[in-house]
Formats: structure tokens, C-alpha cells, sequence
């Protein structure tokens, strides 16, 4: 599926408090709370590091776990004072993008909440068109750049939230 890019940005963390500091940026967006996020990248370049403090931004506490085993976390944002629910999902594992519909994800990315989706490109054709794409990559230097596309609406509105340093 080719996705319809409404409007890109590009930005470059050169250590993980970058990464922090977007991922606080982006939890004070009220639209987030029903967003649908794809998360690009190879292994080690930030995904899951991203999704921990964008967690931690939205309030959960304790351990967030990864959900390389078990495909999906969720995080119901009431326990931690919050609102919403905040799906996370890691399709790595996945052999067959049909795993997906099996799985029963078909229902959760059709109710309310914040979708999380680690290596979406395991469940192509299947999961809906996502509000943001976030491409991570590690640039020579160990720091690492991140292309935003937004590809709804609910996307643009996401990227104009950013602060600053997340504008062109």
C-alpha cells in the first residue's frame, strides 16, 4: 500500500534527551489520544526507546515492557492518573501480515485510543492508514534522525502541536 503523504518533517536527536523532549512535546497533543503511529527502523535505532518515554510523557508508570513476544501491550492511561487507552504493538515476530486479523487487532485499531505500531511493515495490507509514520535511522554519528509523515489530517494536526525543534 502507498501511503498519501501530507506533510513531512525531519529532525535530528543527537542523544536520547531529544528523544525525551519529543516525546513530551508530542504527548501534550490532544489529538494523540486517537492517533495511529508507525514506527520505521531498523533494529536498535529507537523505536522502542521512543514508545517508553512517550509512555512515561502520558504518565504510566512502573515497567513498560516490550512487546516483541506478546505482539501487543496495553496501557490504560486511568491507572496512571491519565486518560485513554495506549496499544503498543510490535508485528517483528509476525510471518504472515493474516497473523493480524487472527490475532483480533481489527477491533482495537477501530475503538478509541493510541495505536503504537513497531514494525508495521510485518502486517502490511492490514493495518489501517496510520495518522503519523515515524522513520528512525542512526546517523554516523551514533545520533539519530527521524522523518515524520503525516499521512491523515489527524497527522498534520499532530506535527503542528510539535514544539520548535520539530518544524522545518
Amino acid at each position: 500500500m502507498h501511503l498519501a503523504i501530507l506533510e513531512t518533517r525531519e529532525l535530528r536527536w543527537p542523544d536520547e534527551a531529544a528523544c525525551e523532549r519529543f516525546a513530551q512535546d508530542l504527548a501534550r497533543a490532544p489529538e494523540l489520544l486517537d492517533a495511529s503511529i508507525e514506527l520505521h527502523g531498523t533494529l536498535g535505532a529507537g523505536k522502542t526507546t521512543l514508545v517508553r518515554h512517550l509512555l512515561r510523557a502520558l504518565g504510566v508508570q512502573g515497567r513498560i515492557k516490550s512487546p516483541s513476544y506478546a505482539v501487543m501491550e496495553s496501557y490504560d492511561l486511568a491507572e496512571h492518573g491519565g486518560r485513554g487507552v495506549v496499544s503498543h504493538f510490535d508485528f517483528y515476530r509476525f510471518g504472515d501480515p493474516r497473523e493480524w486479523e487472527d490475532a483480533g487487532f481489527r477491533e482495537i485499531f477501530t475503538s478509541p485510543g493510541l495505536k503504537l505500531s513497531e514494525w508495521p511493515e510485518k502486517a502490511a495490507g492490514m493495518l489501517p492508514v496510520p495518522d503519523l509514520a515515524l522513520h528512525l535511522d542512526i546517523a554516523e554519528d551514533d545520533a539519530r534522525r527521524l522523518r515524520l509523515e503525516a499521512c491523515t489530517p489527524r497527522g498534520v494536526s499532530l506535527l503542528a502541536s510539535l514544539g520548535p525543534e520539530a518544524r522545518p
